[in-house]
């Protein structure tokens, strides 16, 4: 899988682990429409690369991301007037037709790639998170942060919103009361505060920030089935939006049964009974079940 070349950020694939960095040093890594098309594309591509077994996001310099490019200034975030968002333009506010593909905004469109991705998804948050650049890594799996790390929902300070889907994920994984205090205050705060509330999983020294990232990584593609792993990532992602745990029993027992008949199944209890490193022979690429993607599989509801 060739990937690139990218303009605004850097993949670097080793040993079954994809390292995405957001490559804007000198702009702290800003957000900006061809950043997430670039993002989008490796998000995409990498469903289809057997070589990845997990992916990991970063910043290049001493920013994770410090949010959208301000540098059109009062215009940014104006799709009608600011020339650098002209393929957004969907008309006047007065008379725009919402459903208008032009309307999407550009942080949820790269959120929703990485929520559809059948890789787990590493954040190592090497320094400030701000805006989407906070906002970009609620559906990223495993958040870690170095102690510099600064986070902020700075939505209503600047007058427009929370974007990125983050209405639908931030309260999910920090409780709805955290959620509206970030974003009523739009205040910055610091990795200890992220910690504290379930935000980040565990803060790390900066000089082992990527190492401890690669350490979580390689526990994930050292000793699981990626056809499993792929699974459970939609399994859970989804099911935080069911209405009774009926729907959950539904897909668990689907999994259970086609995989229970699969080689990898075969390779996981024979390698535990002859106690020695399972060899997972089947591919995400070309093994997910027939019953797979079961949200739109109408027949099975």
């Amino acid at each position: 899988m060739t990937y690139g070349p990218y303009e605004q950020i850097a993949v670097a694939k080793d040993d079954g682990i994809l390292t995405l960095t957001l490559n804007r040093p000198d702009k702290l890594n800003a957000f900006t429409a061809k950043m997430m098309w670039e993002m989008i594309d490796v998000f995409t591509k990498v469903n289809s690369d057997d070589e990845v077994g997990c992916v990991i996001v970063t910043g290049a310099g001493r920013a994770f991301c410090a949010g959208a490019d301000l540098s059109a200034g009062a215009a940014t975030f104006d799709a009608t007037t600011n020339p650098a968002r002209k393929e957004r333009d969907a008309g006047p506010v007065e008379t725009v037709d919402w459903s208008d593909e032009r309307v999407r905004d550009g942080g949820g469109r790269v959120t929703l790639a990485i929520y559809e991705c059948l890789k787990p998804v590493i954040a190592a948050v090497n320094g400030a998170a701000v805006g989407v650049g906070i906002t970009m890594q609620l559906p990223m799996d495993i958040r870690i942060a170095a102690p510099e790390a600064r986070f902020g929902f700075v939505f209503a300070r600047r007058g427009i919103v929370p974007e990125a889907a983050s209405s639908w994920f931030l309260p999910r994984i920090v409780g709805i009361s955290q959620a509206l205090d970030w974003c009523y205050s739009g205040r910055v705060f610091g990795a200890d505060e992220a910690l504290k509330a379930g935000l980040v999983a565990e803060i790390v020294a900066q000089d082992a920030l990527m190492a401890r990232a690669r350490e979580i990584a390689r526990g994930i593609v050292d000793n699981t089935a990626p056809v499993s792993v792929a699974l459970i990532r939609q399994m859970m992602w989804r099911g935080l939006g069911m209405d009774h745990p009926m729907e959950a029993h539904k897909v668990d027992s689907r999994g259970i049964y086609a995989r229970g008949a699969s080689a990898d199944v075969r390779e996981g209890v024979s390698s535990f009974l002859e106690k020695r490193p399972a060899k997972f022979p089947m591919k995400v690429s070309t093994g997910m079940p027939r019953y797979f993607p079961w949200w739109d599989e109408r027949k099975y509801s």
